[in-house]
């Protein structure tokens, strides 16, 4: 009865130890829909990875109408930039994310939006409900959206 308990213990501390892993710092690695601020329709997804100890996040699909071009460009991007007419679709638009523990935040890093090419200070962190928080910032100055996980379906 002794090595039963023992047994299940060593269970229950793997199973709260992989549980702890996944809350600090894995769960933003995926794909994630962008949500127009003013239509509230799917504009992209972005698909979040690590990179030794930094966060990353590409463009691998955008939402795109008819009129639209369907293979853009950052041409509004800095031409110093390494972006600069880069196509929009593989772009890494999040760079250089630290997880930081003692807030459970993804910070010092930034972010670019290729439609206006205007590169902001970031903050990631991961809601109650599962959704991400992207918050883009200059100094005082800042905006957050809501990004929503892609389920494997779709």
């Amino acid at each position: 009865m002794g090595t039963k308990g023992t047994f299940s213990g060593q269970i229950l501390v793997v199973i709260l130890l992989l549980f702890t892993f996944s809350v600090n710092g894995q769960q933003i690695v995926g794909q994630w829909k962008t949500i127009d601020d003013e239509t509230k329709k799917e504009r992209s997804i972005v698909e979040i990875y690590k990179v030794d100890d930094s966060y990353s996040g590409k463009i691998i699909k955008l939402q795109r109408s008819l009129e639209d071009d369907p293979d853009p460009v950052c041409d509004a991007c800095d031409p110093d930039d390494s972006r600069y007419l880069q196509k929009i679709i593989g772009m890494e638009i999040i760079q250089d994310m630290a997880f930081d523990k003692s807030s459970n935040e993804y910070v010092d890093g930034t972010i670019l939006d290729p439609e206006s090419g205007s590169e902001y200070q970031c903050k990631l962190w991961l809601s109650e409900e599962g959704t991400l928080k992207v918050r883009g910032y200059i100094a005082f100055f800042y905006r957050t959206q809501t990004w929503l996980p892609v389920s494997i379906t779709e």
